[in-house]
């Protein structure tokens, strides 16, 4: 059985390694193309400095959403954004993810790759 609490933040506390090979690229607009790694069991994505990913872009929130590893499965949280958070088209406040699905965020579009063990 796996130790999971969570943080203050929402952030998931596991003893579990973040499986390595997960990533996010981005899909259209001035980023196109960036790949990020998804190597820490809460990465915010976000417009403002203290985000773990920082992206310019006007319509997504400061803190906007956080990829996040629980020590069973990778999921997206959405961190109280204005514009929210969708995956695959489906807009809700924290779903689990699997390998490719697509990520919404405001106009920005983000698809997620997950290692195989997912």
């Amino acid at each position: 059985m796996t130790n999971t609490a969570e943080s203050a933040s929402g952030a998931p506390e596991s003893d579990v390694p973040v499986p390595s090979g997960a990533s996010l690229t981005v899909l259209r607009g001035f980023y196109e193309g960036l790949e990020v790694p998804v190597d820490r069991n809460w990465v915010v994505i976000g417009r403002g400095r203290s985000a773990d990913v920082v992206i310019a872009e006007a319509t997504i929130s400061r803190a906007h959403a956080a990829i996040g590893w629980d020590g069973r499965e990778f999921f997206v949280q959405d961190l109280g954004s204005t514009n929210g958070t969708a995956v695959n088209g489906t807009r809700e406040p924290r779903t689990s993810l699997s390998n490719g699905d697509e990520l919404q965020l405001g106009k920005l579009r983000l698809r997620i790759a997950l290692p195989d063990a997912n």
